[in-house]
């Protein structure tokens, strides 16, 4: 099996994504580590959105993940880990923003689901992208992608927590979608998919990009909803 963490990119992987108060604020190597807790020990999550999420489609082209109406005008770039905590904050604010958008038909949105915090297994970002991958098929990518952010456990991803955060989104379940998160179907997928993220340059996550320049990342907006809707007007980016 592709081996999708590299030493090197452990150690690069600095929190060199937001600035706040002057401290860095973003997802190092050490961060996915956890151990493995009980699924009945996790709260399971959704957005406040969901029913939003339902209708917006969602495709894989290479590396990532496109979710929006195709004729968007706009499109920006998303890095996250599932595993990453500061992800989750900005998925949360931001990341609930961006998707709104995206709702309306204002943007696409293009995901690279990066797994670098993932050290043998420590983290379970490898088996929640390969999760997140698997809910494409269905037609669920936007709704499960929110849940599992919301349901980020202190502990590491496991294929029984993914499948019971599925149950959160209706009609994502069924023999398919069960079977392609318990065998990692989308294996090979998720390590395409941490190769493009690396291929951005970016040293860390959660960072938003759009035509290659990083939006939010400086004044701390990506973790409130209000101030990166805004941040998006700066660069064309909503009403």
């Amino acid at each position: 099996m592709a081996r999708v963490v590299r030493a090197g990119r452990l150690v690069a992987a600095v929190a060199a994504v937001a600035l706040l108060g002057g401290a860095v604020v973003g997802c190092g190597s050490g961060e996915g580590e956890g151990r493995a807790v009980a699924v009945s020990e996790v709260p399971v999550r959704t957005s406040p959105i969901a029913a939003r999420l339902a209708g917006l489609p969602a495709v894989v082209e290479g590396a990532r993940i496109v979710v929006g109406k195709p004729d968007a005008p706009r499109t920006a770039q998303v890095l996250v880990d599932p595993k990453c905590g500061h992800c989750a904050r900005f998925e949360e604010a931001g990341g609930e923003s961006l998707l709104k958008l995206a709702v309306a038909g204002q943007v696409k949105i293009e995901y690279l689901l990066a797994s670098f915090l993932d050290r043998d297994g420590a983290s379970g970002s490898v088996d929640a992208v390969n999760a997140l991958r698997a809910s494409v098929d269905s037609g669920k990518f936007a709704e499960y992608h929110a849940a599992v952010f919301a349901s980020q456990p202190k502990g590491r991803f496991t294929g029984e927590l993914l499948l019971r955060i599925a149950d959160r989104v209706p009609g994502l379940r069924g023999a398919d979608f069960d079977a392609a998160v318990k065998g990692r179907k989308y294996e090979g997928w998720v390590a395409e998919a941490e190769q493009g993220f690396e291929a951005t340059g970016a040293q860390g996550t959660p960072m938003v990009l759009v035509e290659g320049k990083a939006v939010g990342a400086r004044d701390g907006s990506l973790f409130d909803a209000g101030a990166f809707a805004r941040a998006l007007k700066g660069v064309g980016i909503g009403a």
